[in-house]
């Protein structure tokens, strides 16, 4: 029961994360390890060495998976316990050529690393391009609204509201084609790395031929030069780019709070929702502080795994299959961290009224193009004329015109300074934003 779950992946957040079970689960492990020991066998008997076997596993069962869990009280090996569920099920003609000359991280490795790939494609990538969809639309609809910059939480020059999302939508879709471009390596050489008890028994077998195709064969990429273990160089690239990818939507969700905070963005009220149990006014960003705490769990598991599966003791120890066995977590905080940020972006909506009011009451951010269009004029004092102006005041249009008039230019040059204004100095903003999102 999901009352009863130690982890809320497993409990409050079950409907969001499930879609991850397929291949993170127990049962998802168990189930790809023993298909995997039957398309090694079918690879066997395909150079001669044992006749193919007519078992499937298509339809592996929760009564199968528990079945070689009761093995695994005796054996203490999972994969050992695999092997003798397979031999209840295969002729005894089969039995001597079941796991042959390999090491159970032969099949571990593969079956995690399909379950990353396939992970990927089936859930991970169509939750990272609503996520990037809601950014796209979000821009484009404020593509030209003026906004208020700030640097160093201070007010600076004016840039637009969908410039601001289109820089990260950029960052993210630079990451997206790394995550979906990414190939998954696997390993299948044995105890050692050698093919030691493989080429004992068939000298004449081409084993880096047979395990280079092996390996191809479901789609991954074939590493033939490892100890027992896979290294982990190649998994730990992809859960980088994941990281990255979860910083980035760290600041993005921290930036969309603040907004939200200062009234520049309003949250649609949902009729039955409840913002405190004692301030009845309130309407909280709850999706954005949601993913907040997620990313942040996801990634410390990424740093986890970068800081583990890098180092291995001589040939290997069991740490790194405990730590693997958690990469469901890692991508289960990481899916439910994208989903509520897709949802809080479809709740908001920009307060133009406030973000305009805002920029209009700071004229001096435009001293910025004032100074450098009477540098323009030849004016080498520019900069220091405006800053003893504007640094640390606020100017508002009034103050900022009898500036102007003051001023001894051309009136060529005045007439360009009495065009600037907070919502119109905007430089490119508009083009940047239908350059991404039209890309």
């Amino acid at each position: 029961m999901t009352l009863h779950a130690l982890s809320p992946l497993d409990g409050r957040y079950e409907k969001e994360t499930t879609p991850l079970r397929d291949f993170f689960s127990e049962f998802a492990y168990l189930r790809s390890r023993a298909r995997l020991e039957l398309d090694f066998l079918t690879a066997l008997s395909k150079i001669g060495i044992c006749p193919p076997p007519s078992l499937s596993l298509d339809n592996f069962t929760d009564e199968d998976a528990l079945k070689i869990q009761e093995y695994e009280k005796t054996t203490r090996h999972d994969v050992k316990a695999i092997e003798y569920f397979l031999r209840e099920k295969l002729p005894a003609e089969l039995h001597q050529w079941l796991h042959f000359g390999l090491t159970s991280e032969d099949i571990n490795n593969l079956a995690q690393a399909l379950a990353l790939r396939d992970s990927r494609d089936q859930v991970l990538l169509p939750a990272l391009d609503n996520l990037l969809a809601s950014l796209r639309g979000f821009a484009k609809r404020y593509r030209a609204l003026p906004m208020l910059a700030r640097t160093h939480g201070q007010p600076a020059v004016p840039t637009t509201l969908g410039k601001e999302i289109v820089v990260y939508l950029a960052r993210l879709k630079t990451c997206r084609e790394e995550i979906a471009n990414h190939k998954f390596e696997a390993k299948l050489t044995g105890a050692v790395g050698n093919f030691n008890a493989l080429h004992a028994a068939f000298p004449d077998v081409d084993w880096l031929a047979f395990s280079r195709d092996f390996i191809q064969s479901v789609g991954l990429e074939p590493n033939l030069v490892t100890t027992q273990i896979l290294p982990y160089d190649n998994w730990l690239r992809y859960f980088h780019t994941l990281q990255l990818t979860n910083s980035i939507l760290l600041g993005y969700a921290q930036d969309i709070w603040r907004y939200i905070s200062d009234g520049w963005l309003r949250q649609k009220v949902v009729e039955g929702e409840v913002g405190s149990s004692t301030m009845p006014q309130k309407v909280n960003p709850i999706d954005f502080e949601n993913a907040e705490g997620n990313l942040g769990v996801a990634n410390a598991l990424l740093t986890h795994f970068s800081q583990k599966l890098a180092v291995s003791r001589l040939q290997r120890d069991l740490s790194d299959s405990t730590v693997r066995r958690t990469f469901g977590a890692a991508l289960g905080h990481t899916l439910l961290a994208w989903i509520n940020i897709t949802k809080g972006m479809s709740r908001v909506e920009a307060d133009e009224e406030q973000i305009k009011s805002e920029l209009n009451a700071h004229w001096e951010v435009v001293s910025e193009g004032a100074q450098t269009i009477l540098r323009a004029a030849g004016r080498s004092d520019a900069y220091e004329a405006l800053k003893s102006q504007t640094r640390g005041r606020q100017m508002d249009s009034t103050s900022y015109r009898v500036w102007v008039e003051a001023l001894d230019v051309d009136e060529e040059t005045r007439e360009r300074l009495m065009s600037l204004s907070p919502e119109s100095y905007l430089g490119v903003a508009v083009q940047i934003v239908d350059m991404v999102v039209n890309a």
